[in-house]
């Protein structure tokens, strides 16, 4: 008795897994079905939470290592040919 509860179970969880790797894969063939199907999966940040995680100084940092970063290799690329 014991054993065919679990079997049953198994057999459930097999099924669910194989349920979602099924409508993956039919999702796979339809561009608009695979992305409502990953839009789906966001979770939407509110203006506040946003706030609270962007460290607005780091990020200018990083911006401003980056603008560096292209200007360099801006000039790299000009310079390349010579």
């Amino acid at each position: 008795m014991k054993d065919d509860k679990q079997f049953e179970k198994d057999s459930s969880a097999a099924d669910s897994s194989a349920d979602s790797v099924d409508e993956y894969l039919q999702t796979l063939g339809n561009e608009d079905a695979r992305e409502r199907r990953y839009y789906s999966q966001e979770q939407p940040f509110s203006s506040e939470e946003m706030t609270r995680l962007i460290n607005e100084e780091r990020l200018n940092k990083l911006l401003a290592q980056s603008d560096e970063f292209l200007s360099s290799l801006n000039s790299e690329l000009r310079n390349f040919d010579e």
